[in-house]
């Protein structure tokens, strides 16, 4: 297909998501960002511009034992991120997929983060 840029379409998709998905103090935004080797979340407070917390694929824990922006590592990421939003007091989120379809690692993640506790 002539002109298709699987980057652009993303690009193009997390700016139209982003006009409705917004995080607040009670119920901030859950955003994640994939690479083709890695996975990065965020949980952001949009009104106060912050982040609360933070958490990667390229911490020590994860080098160790999984590689790779895969399912299992998006569920061990999940199960990571919600318990950190626990000690935060962060209860519920607004979960932004990034421009990215909602199946697969995302899906995986999103699962993860629902067993641990975070509603979405």
């Amino acid at each position: 297909m002539a002109g298709f840029n699987r980057a652009a379409e993303i690009v193009k998709r997390h700016k139209r998501i982003r006009k409705r998905v917004s995080g607040t103090s009670d119920r901030p935004r859950l955003c994640i960002a994939k690479t083709l080797r890695q996975l990065y979340v965020q949980i952001i407070d949009d009104e106060a511009r912050v982040t609360l917390l933070q958490a990667s694929t390229l911490e020590p824990a994860f080098r160790e034992e999984l590689r790779g922006a895969n399912i299992a590592s998006a569920e061990r990421l999940g199960a990571l991120l919600a318990e950190r939003a626990k000690e935060k007091g962060v209860a519920t989120v607004v979960f932004d997929r990034g421009g990215h379809a909602y199946h697969g690692v995302i899906k995986a993640f999103a699962d993860a983060c629902r067993k641990g506790g975070l509603q979405f």
